[in-house]
């Protein structure tokens, strides 16, 4: 496949989970480089919220995306109100309050898999005739928590490796249809999800307290979202966000394993992992859920 530069100018993009965060922020970057935009979201004010963005080249349709008829509902009015689809991205995601694997509810466990993994798989699936026709893009949206330990997030984690797993898979198995997958890992963005999820969570503070001082860094909805529009630009394969993150991930197999050591012996992480355990489980609020979108 030719690796050229991908022109967004008219490219049709649509995002689950982009009425805040990252799925918003992505779609003015978007929007304000040529590319037109549909927004798939819960929220029963999506039609407005992307009206708000451009009464012209955004669009946006209520779908749930742990329900896959909503989401071929929402690649139905795309294509009918853009005539085509050559972009999806697959930005809905939900954090469950922190908890030990021993203290998280099994509904917490089921709630994120099923919108941080289905819901991924579901939105995949849904627009994946309509951007193989385009020879377009898939996007995915990981996290650093793909190789790094999830203490504390243990279904969070082994959502967004989930998803690494579906980008890699996805990678070879369109490259003969001339379709593109962008994998992106972000580490802490400023959203709504992490001021509810982490912020608002003193026992959390305290745990990301005890960790490297760079593995704190952060960044803007605005960041991740230029990030997307450049990976889209040059048909990148992944994007890694704060960039410190790129040779932590080119070392897993070696930084992995002695981070795990290091945190498996380290008598502060320890104090504040057996008082999360010692908590009292908590379902997630609808505040940390993004609303199943990001």
């Amino acid at each position: 496949m030719s690796r050229g530069t991908y022109d967004l100018r008219e490219k049709v993009v649509l995002i689950t989970g982009g009425n805040g965060g990252i799925g918003r922020a992505t779609a003015r970057e978007l929007l304000q480089r040529g590319a037109r935009v549909v927004i798939a979201d819960i929220d029963p004010a999506t039609a407005l919220r992307a009206s708000e963005l451009d009464d012209q080249r955004a669009f946006g349709c209520v779908a749930d995306v742990r329900d896959r008829a909503s989401l071929d509902a929402a690649v139905a009015q795309a294509v009918n109100w853009f005539g085509r689809l050559d972009v999806v991205i697959a930005n809905a995601g939900l954090l469950a309050k922190a908890a030990t694997f021993r203290n998280t509810p099994i509904s917490d466990l089921e709630a994120t898999l099923a919108v941080n993994v289905t819901g991924v798989a579901n939105t995949v699936a849904a627009g994946l005739e309509a951007v193989i026709a385009q020879r377009g893009q898939i996007v995915l949206i990981s996290s650093v928590f793909a190789f790094v330990n999830g203490m504390g997030t243990i279904p969070y984690a082994m959502s967004k490796a989930a998803v690494e797993q579906l980008g890699r898979g996805l990678r070879v198995e369109l490259a003969g249809h001339d379709v593109s997958v962008l994998t992106a890992y972000f580490s802490l963005v400023q959203t709504d999800m992490i001021t509810h999820g982490v912020d608002e969570d003193p026992m959390v503070t305290e745990l990301l307290g005890t960790l490297p001082g760079p593995m704190l860094k952060r960044i803007t909805p605005e960041t991740a979202a230029r990030a997307l529009a450049d990976g889209l630009e040059s048909r990148a394969s992944r994007v890694i966000r704060p960039s410190l993150w790129r040779p932590v991930s080119a070392l897993r197999g070696l930084v992995g394993p002695s981070l795990d050591a290091r945190f498996a012996t380290d008598r502060r992480i320890l104090e504040v992992l057996a008082r999360l355990d010692a908590r009292t489980a908590v379902s997630p609020r609808p505040a940390t859920r993004k609303k199943a979108r990001a």
